[in-house]
This record gives C-alpha cells, sequence and structure tokens, in this order.
C-alpha cells in the first residue's frame, strides 16, 4: 500500500469513526501529541505480517496484563476497585514499566450474571476503566477471561478455584464433585478435574446454548463499549481476545488436538469474528489463541497444534502464551535460564504467525515471583525479553543480526497493584481469605504493587521491565536488539556485550545499557519511536546513527532529525524520533545511557565503525 494511501486511510477511519460511533463525543488530541499522533492514532491494523498504525509505521505492543484481579470476587469482575486506581496503575504501567498497551480482562460471569441479561453497571465500570488507560495513551486489547472453566465448579473447602463462565452456566450440567488428585499445580486441573473437562466440553459443543449465550453476551459487551467511547478513546480499542487458554477438555473418541482446532476452535472464532462485525468492530483484528499446549516445552503436556489448518490473514492475530514449564516445575529444569534459552520458542510463534498470514502477539508470560522456583525468575524474564527482541542470542548478535527476524509484541503476566493486598474469600469460604500475592491459586507474578503510601512501586528490575524497543518503525524493521544489563541479585546480567571489533562503540557504551535498531525507511515524514526508559533521561543519552551523532538529544522539531519528546498522553514517559524522510534507505541507531559526555572524535570513530558493521552485515 502506498504512503499516500495509507495517510488517507488513517484520515478516513478518523473521520469515519467521528461520524458513525454511537452517543459517541467529538475526538480530541491527548496531551503530550505531536502533529502526526492523531492520525497514528486513528487505528490499529495488521499489514504484510506486522502491526501498522494509522500512517503504515511498523508498530510493537508491549504492555502487561491488566490484571488477575479480575479473576477475584472482592472488586466484582473488575480490575480495579474504583476509576481512581485504574488511572493510577495506567500512569504507572506507562511511566515505570514502559508499557504502550495492555491485555484488558472481562469477566462472563459478571458480564451476564443472569442468563440473557448482561449487567450494564459492570459494563459501564469495566468501559469506564478502560477509558483510562486509552486516555493515557495506553492501547487496549480487551479479553474474556477464564481459567479452569468457572469458579462455581469448586467446592468452598477445595484447594483451587476457577473463573469465567457465570453460575448459571455451571448449574445447567450434571457435574461430577471437582477433584485433581494429586495435583501440585493449579493448571494440572485442565485435564485431570472431570467438573473442569466435562464443563469445558459442553461449552465448545454448545450445550444447553451455552457458547451462543457467550457470543450474544460478548457482542452486547463489544457494542456497549464502542458507543460509550469517543472515537479517538475507541480507537485506542485495537482488537479483542475471544477466550483465553482455549482446551477442548476433553477430545471426542478419534479426535487430536489438532482435527479439534479445525474443527471446534476455529470454527468458533469465525462466529466470534462476525459478532465483532456487528459490533462495529469490523477494522479491529480478533487475537486467537491456538490449544494452549501448543507449544508447551515439558514433552508430556506438548499437544499438536497451532492453527495449523487456518489461514488468519490480516483480521486476525496469532495470540499465544509462553511459560517455561520446565523452570516452573522445580524438577525438569535445575539452575537458571541462559543467554538465548527461548529464542526458539519464540520463533516458533514468528513462524507460525507468517505461515497463517498475520502477526504474532506473546499475550501472557511470566514466572513466580515467590515460592520454591523464584531464584530463577530474573534470568527467565530477561530472556523471554530477549527473544520477544529478536531471534539471535545475544553472543551471536552481532555477528548474525539480519536474522533477528521481526520485534515480537508481548504482554507480560501480569500489572494487578493489590499484590499482596488482596482479600479474597477463596470459593465465598470465609475461613479462606485469601491476602498474599495474586490472591489466586497461590499465584504471585505481578510486577507491581502499592507501597504503605499507595504509591504503585516495581517489584522486579526496573532496567529488565522498562525498556527500549521500537514502538513505531517508519519502514521495515529489519534488525533490534537492547541489552538491558538487569540484575539477578548483585549479578549484573550482560549477555549482549559490544565486540572488541568496535572499540569506539564499546567505549561509549561502557557498562551502560544500550539498544541497537536497524531499518529500511519508506519515505515517511513522520519518525520511527522508541521508547525511552526513565533511565535514559535525554541530558545522559547518546545518540549514533547514519542521521547523526547526539549527546543530550534536543526536543523535537520536524526538522531534527534525532530528537526526544513525551510520549502521548501525559504520563511523563518519553520517546526518541528519528527522522528518515528518504526511500528504501538503510538505517540504524544506537542508543545508550553509558556514555558521559563523549568527545565528537569518538562519536565520529563509533559512527565509523557502526557504518562499516552494517556494511558488511546488511549489504
Amino acid at each position: 500500500m502506498s504512503k499516500l494511501r495509507v495517510h488517507l486511510l488513517g484520515v478516513l477511519v478518523l473521520l469515519t469513526g467521528l461520524l458513525t460511533t454511537t452517543g459517541a463525543q467529538p475526538a480530541s488530541a491527548l496531551p503530550d501529541d505531536l502533529w502526526f499522533d492523531p492520525a497514528a492514532a486513528a487505528t490499529l491494523t495488521v499489514q504484510n505480517g506486522r502491526f501498522t498504525d494509522g500512517l503504515g509505521r511498523e508498530v510493537v505492543l508491549r504492555g502487561y496484563n491488566v490484571s488477575g484481579e479480575t479473576k477475584l470476587k472482592e472488586n466484582n469482575g473488575l480490575p480495579f476497585a474504583s476509576v481512581a486506581d485504574a488511572k493510577k496503575s495506567a500512569t504507572a504501567l506507562r511511566a515505570l514499566g514502559g508499557g504502550n498497551s495492555v491485555r484488558f480482562l472481562l469477566s462472563w460471569a459478571y458480564a451476564e450474571p443472569t442468563r440473557g441479561q448482561v449487567d450494564s453497571a459492570y459494563l459501564a465500570a469495566a468501559t469506564d476503566q478502560i477509558r483510562a488507560f486509552v486516555d493515557a495513551g495506553i492501547r487496549v486489547y480487551p479479553d474474556f477471561h477464564q481459567d479452569l472453566y468457572s469458579r462455581w465448579l469448586f467446592d468452598s473447602d477445595s484447594w483451587y478455584t476457577g473463573d469465567g463462565a457465570p453460575k448459571w452456566a455451571v448449574d445447567l450440567g450434571d457435574y461430577p464433585d471437582e477433584y485433581c488428585g494429586i495435583c501440585p499445580f493449579w493448571g494440572q486441573n485442565i485435564t485431570s478435574n472431570a467438573a473442569v473437562t466435562q464443563a469445558t466440553y459442553d461449552f465448545w459443543h454448545n450445550e444447553y446454548g451455552l457458547q451462543d449465550a457467550f457470543l450474544d453476551t460478548a457482542q452486547k459487551t463489544m457494542t456497549y463499549v464502542r458507543q460509550n467511547l469517543t472515537a479517538t478513546q475507541f480507537a485506542g480499542v485495537v482488537g479483542f481476545d475471544p477466550w483465553n487458554e482455549p482446551h477442548a477438555g476433553t477430545y471426542d473418541s478419534g479426535q487430536t488436538s489438532r482435527a479439534w482446532e479445525k474443527d471446534v476452535l476455529w470454527p468458533f472464532y469465525v462466529k466470534f469474528r462476525a459478532r465483532m462485525d456487528a459490533a462495529g468492530w469490523q477494522a479491529k483484528p480478533a487475537f486467537v489463541e491456538p490449544n494452549l499446549f501448543w507449544n508447551a516445552n515439558i514433552d508430556f503436556q506438548k499437544q499438536e497444534g497451532g492453527l495449523l489448518d487456518s489461514t488468519l490473514g490480516s483480521r486476525y492475530v496469532f495470540n499465544t502464551h509462553f511459560y517455561d514449564q520446565k523452570a516452573i516445575s522445580g524438577v525438569f529444569m535445575w539452575g537458571k535460564a541462559e543467554d538465548g534459552q527461548y529464542v526458539g520458542d519464540f520463533g516458533t510463534v514468528r513462524d507460525r504467525a507468517t505461515a497463517t498470514g498475520t502477526t504474532a502477539i506473546i499475550s501472557e508470560f511470566g514466572h513466580p515471583l515467590s515460592g520454591s522456583v523464584s531464584d530463577k525468575a530474573p534470568t527467565v524474564y530477561k530472556a523471554m525479553y530477549q527473544a520477544l527482541d529478536s531471534r539471535v542470542k545475544g553472543a551471536n548478535w552481532w555477528a548474525g543480526p539480519a536474522s533477528s527476524g521481526t520485534v515480537l509484541s508481548g504482554s507480560q503476566w501480569q500489572w494487578d497493584i493489590y499484590n499482596g493486598r488482596h482479600h479474597e474469600l477463596m470459593n465465598d469460604n470465609p475461613n479462606e481469605v485469601q491476602t498474599a500475592g495474586d490472591a489466586w491459586n497461590d499465584e504471585d507474578l505481578s510486577a507491581v504493587r502499592l507501597d504503605d503510601s499507595g504509591k504503585a512501586v516495581l517489584r522486579q528490575d526496573a532496567r529488565m521491565l522498562d525498556r527500549v524497543y521500537p514502538s513505531a518503525t517508519a519502514g521495515r524493521s529489519l534488525a533490534f536488539t537492547y541489552e538491558d544489563r538487569s540484575r539477578d541479585g548483585s549479578t549484573t546480567l550482560t549477555w549482549n556485550p559490544v565486540p572488541s571489533s568496535l572499540p569506539n562503540v564499546a567505549q561509549l557504551v561502557g557498562s551502560g545499557q544500550y539498544a541497537l535498531q536497524v531499518w529500511r525507511s519508506d519515505g515517511s515524514a513522520e519518525p520511527t519511536e522508541l521508547h525511552l526508559p526513565a533511565s535514559f533521561p535525554s541530558a545522559s543519552t547518546t545518540v549514533v546513527s547514519d542521521l547523526g551523532t547526539v549527546f543530550g538529544p534536543p526536543a523535537y522539531t520536524r526538522t531534527t532529525p534525532i530528537a526526544t519528546a513525551a510520549e502521548p498522553g501525559g504520563t511523563g514517559s518519553r520517546r526518541l524520533l528519528l527522522t528518515a524522510a528518504d526511500s528504501g534507505t538503510l538505517h540504524y541507531a544506537l542508543v545508550t545511557n553509558g556514555a558521559t559526555a563523549p568527545s565528537a572524535a569518538v562519536l565520529s570513530a563509533a559512527r565509523s565503525e557502526l557504518a562499516s558493521w552494517m556494511a558488511s552485515e546488511f549489504n
């Protein structure tokens, strides 16, 4: 698609939204918007296997799940107790966690507590909380979340609980008393608890009209959200995840997991896609998940899948999760994660998205932050973010950057400001009040909590969470890496050192953090954007690029090729803007906070080294 057509499409979508969004107010700019931001934010689509904004720039979504609080009853299936808490969380997520997007959890149980009747108060509260995020410049994709099908399958004295389907849906089935046997991990209930497997089977086979009821509620929910956001706000809602972690429950006689995806799961997604269209979400993709065990990294858990027999195309996104079950088990992986641990696993995700004709997002990934295997967390997370950035391990990156592949989008599990401060009656049992961690099946994965003053603070290393990443690339991204120098206790983890063959680049970086982006321009007047972490203040940031060399980049203007600016939304988060209005040209930019007032000679020498490296690796 030509750049002119892309620009016109962005304007058309914006104008169409203004004219057709029922009950919506006129669109308005976000705080800190620059001249190109409203058109860029007017839409997010899938083109040529990448997310693209209203200007046709490649977009990378990075953020968190908001949040596991939805799985609890204490706030009636909402991520937050109040809009004020949602706003506080959104600002912190942007400023502390570096996120530009969230997977926003919703609950079928609270959306439809009585069969055939949506709870408008729940939808209003959820929409108000969504608004807090899009007004902060954060893109949102809602998710009707379920785990173990429903909390109402579980006895009041059970070791476990679930979430998802309403009580009335459970009451329709004559399900056995829930029992998992010897199940040290809650996920084993998915295949070992007959109550869960039978209820799940009934949903997929539309017993008692369950699936029809869910689809009706989903359509009403999407219609409500569209009608009660402004056009600008609704543009920030970029798609919908129909069903969390789908699994058959039980397979029919002779049915394989692959056949189930083809014959049962995919038709459901086609129906959901039609409901999106009917609700006015025609321009937004469905973020569809394969069988959750398709990419399990323990052989006896893995099941064939990955939507192998479906062509998704641009109206769907290949949406998957990844947890290192070997590391979580404490048995199948001794020691800690290493450089390149997950580049193969995440490379498989890239390949499946390409094969299905779309882009990919890893909408859940994480590792426990407390308990017997929590010592692995710093290295597991670093390795996962490394694999999101590139399919080449750090030790090999400088020698093979052209094999980096696309920069993957991802949403870490999770962002729960109530971590450690819950008051959840597990399965309505007043003798089982959950307060610790995430208050759900002994999980503890939240990257954030509130301190005693009510301020949001990180529970993980900010150097790992708040990252440089290419949030929007004007052209085609060819390679990207980020050495975050995150810590494992007192040890600084450096998996991608600058090679000795680039001594001036190494001198600039020193012991600091650095990112390197390589892209091919497409004639855009609008800049390429990289998120700048709080650890990269403008006054001590160095950029070495074919566009120039700068220590302490200035404020953005249209004529400044290397500059900084606030990110839209008024949260205080910042971005680096790189403007290259030519077409078909290779560009690079090294960004580091390691230098202290580098000399012009060192900057020039580093630029020469990088230019030679570029010529050898990409020409």
